[in-house]
């Protein structure tokens, strides 16, 4: 199941853990990190790209702790992946002092650049989005990360073909990879995973798709079906939202069996790493023990098989919401600002998302009755409110 090689925990936890958190954590929380035995860990090739990478690599985007991104590099984590717009630039702008004054080849660095105004019934970019505001984005994204060039660059948010093969994108990605600025093109896409996954085989252009897939994603067959597709044409796959969402409830009372998860996209040779985000050095070390055994305890099947027949807090993007919706709100937007919300805590994203569909104080407060019937059980009216309550906070409370 792959390559594997072995990593350094011992030296890890001596330089890494110790100093950074001044006190040692139970040996317990670390498996055998104590008992002198170097993990081996599979590696995977990202498609006909030259990057080989750990089946896990670190999602920055609700990371601001440059000690843990340290650790984590220290521990034998290689691939960091952010955004132009996490944390209002500010993630890319601790990854650069970080990363800095390294030898740039040791580092697998991703981020992504949006479209602007994008049209939410056909999926085209605005009159905002021009080959020039390409490019005027990455080149803020180079000078935040202190690089000369990105390994990746994905077009962020990509829910169907006209996006993706827009020409003023097509002809800035293309630019970009022959002024060596991205080593490689991709997408990222977390709605129509199928369609755009097909979009990138069909494209030409194409070398790596960052798509969401997880064991309660209604369309993970789909997907898994795309990938394998894919993967034979020497594409790179990349998963994220692998955690479902992160807990089942609103109260965050049942937390979703992360590592099960995890070992449920990667158990998927065609998958070739994943960006699970990482926010502490209980995340890492779990994260990390999952690249060494995919294999399944009694307990993970389990809690896997408990956790399916809940509706949780993970939405598909299926957009049956919308043709139901009177008002014909992006209802799947709610939802998404809703996992952020309560699933993640990551009120700042969350806020984005609000953002960017209109802020509203509660759009379904003068409906009697919803329409909406969502095929995952979820109380779409209820949903929005709950989540709507953060359009009411000034926006710099929830940095």
């Amino acid at each position: 199941m792959g390559k594997n090689l072995k990593f350094n925990r011992r030296g890890f936890l001596k330089s890494s853990v110790l100093g950074t958190t001044g006190a040692l954590i139970g040996s317990k929380a670390y498996g055998n990190a104590f008992t002198g035995n170097d993990p081996v860990i599979i590696r995977r090739q990202l498609g006909k790209t030259d990057i080989e990478l750990p089946i896990v690599s670190f999602g920055v985007m609700r990371s601001d702790n440059a000690a843990l991104v340290k650790s984590a590099f220290d521990m034998g984590f290689v691939h960091f992946d952010t955004a132009h717009g996490y944390q209002e630039g500010r993630n890319e702008t601790m990854l650069g002092e970080i990363f800095k004054t390294m030898p740039r080849e040791k580092v697998i660095l991703a981020t992504k650049v949006g479209a602007d105004g994008v049209n939410r019934q056909t999926g085209e970019p605005g009159p905002g989005t021009t080959k020039e505001s390409i490019l005027e984005k990455f080149e803020l994204s180079l000078k935040r990360l202190q690089m000369n060039y990105v390994d990746i660059l994905y077009l962020h948010g990509v829910s169907n073909r006209n996006l993706a093969l827009a020409p003023q994108v097509m002809e800035a990605f293309s630019e970009l990879k022959k002024r060596g600025k991205i080593r490689y093109a991709g997408m990222s896409t977390h709605q129509n995973e199928p369609e755009v996954i097909q979009t990138a085989i069909d494209s030409n252009l194409y070398d790596v798709v960052l798509t969401a897939i997880n064991f309660k994603h209604g369309m993970a067959d789909q997907i898994k079906e795309k990938a394998a597709l894919a993967a034979q044409k020497g594409i790179g796959i990349v998963a994220m939202k692998t955690m479902a969402g992160g807990f089942m409830d609103k109260e965050r009372q049942h937390p979703i069996n992360c590592s099960a998860a995890l070992k449920w996209v990667l158990q998927d040779e065609n998958i070739h790493t994943s960006i699970p985000g990482i926010t502490s050095f209980d995340h890492m070390m779990q994260n990390f023990s999952v690249m060494e055994n995919l294999n399944f305890t009694d307990e993970e099947k389990a809690n896997l098989e408990e956790a399916k027949l809940v509706a949780g807090l993970y939405c598909d993007g299926c957009n049956q919401c919308v043709a139901q919706c009177v008002k014909h709100l992006p209802v799947n937007e709610y939802m998404r600002a809703y996992m952020y919300t309560y699933g993640y805590r990551h009120y700042e994203n969350a806020y984005s998302v609000l953002d960017d569909i209109g802020l509203s104080s509660n759009p379904c407060a003068d409906c009697s009755a919803c329409t909406v019937n969502c095929p995952k059980g979820f109380q779409i009216a209820q949903r929005i409110a709950d989540v709507s309550r953060l359009t009411d906070m000034p926006k710099e409370l929830l940095v």
